[in-house]
């Protein structure tokens, strides 16, 4: 086990440095310098222990999911609620290594994404996503998500613009930084902020199984 943590944090630290040795178009917030950030974690006052939440930097819930099981798989969904409880996107999972998300929780009926999983290595996860019913035959998708699960780590893009990037919460002098807890950093445009919090969502979920073992150990910096 220990030399199986060893090994993994070995490859991570050669594919951060691979990372920002890589030189790649200019990359800018989309349309405003203005980010808003949403704080992540499964322990939010006012939510049941759990439950993933997103809050503000005042802490109030502006998001939260609800997970929703069936007696057949393929309709099993985590539906995106808004901080009064609605329902605003509803995510279906493929063993194919994609998923949908439909407006609202009234079935699958009104498309809002396709998300396909193109990567899902040792420390890198890349995900398309292809917007409306009427993109499905598209080659090239309106997003990319691109990241690291174990870190918590990943950027999202529209072209060349950074739509929003998820980040740990560092503290000076830590030495290990906790996952239980991160931070979404939107840049504000033309994205509706549900989506990119339902892309994050889908992220966290598409994590290699043969290492979610390795989620419960925090990571050093």
């Amino acid at each position: 086990m220990v030399s199986t943590i060893y090994l993994f944090l070995h490859a991570l630290e050669a594919e951060r440095d691979n990372i920002r040795m890589t030189t790649s178009a200019p990359v800018h917030p989309a349309n405003s310098p203005i980010p808003i950030d949403l704080f992540v974690s499964k322990k939010q006052p006012g939510l049941p222990r759990g439950v993933l939440g997103f809050a503000d930097s005042s802490g109030k819930i502006v998001f939260r999911i609800n997970r929703q099981s069936s007696q057949s798989s393929a309709d099993d969904r985590t539906v995106l609620l808004d901080s009064a409880g609605n329902p605003l996107i509803s995510i279906y999972g493929h063993h194919d290594g994609s998923w949908q998300g439909f407006n609202g929780d009234d079935g699958k009926k009104d498309l809002v994404f396709k998300v396909q999983r193109v990567s899902n290595k040792f420390t890198r996860t890349e995900l398309e996503v292809f917007l409306g019913a009427e993109n499905q035959g598209e080659l090239t998708c309106d997003f990319k998500v691109k990241g690291c699960h174990f870190q918590r780590s990943c950027t999202i893009y529209k072209g060349d613009s950074l739509v929003a990037q998820t980040s740990l919460m560092h503290k000076l002098r830590q030495v290990y930084v906790r996952r239980s807890k991160f931070r979404i950093t939107i840049f504000p445009g033309s994205v509706d902020p549900s989506l990119v919090v339902a892309l994050v969502v889908i992220f966290l979920d598409n994590g290699p199984k043969k290492f979610q073992v390795l989620d419960k150990f925090p990571l050093s910096i």
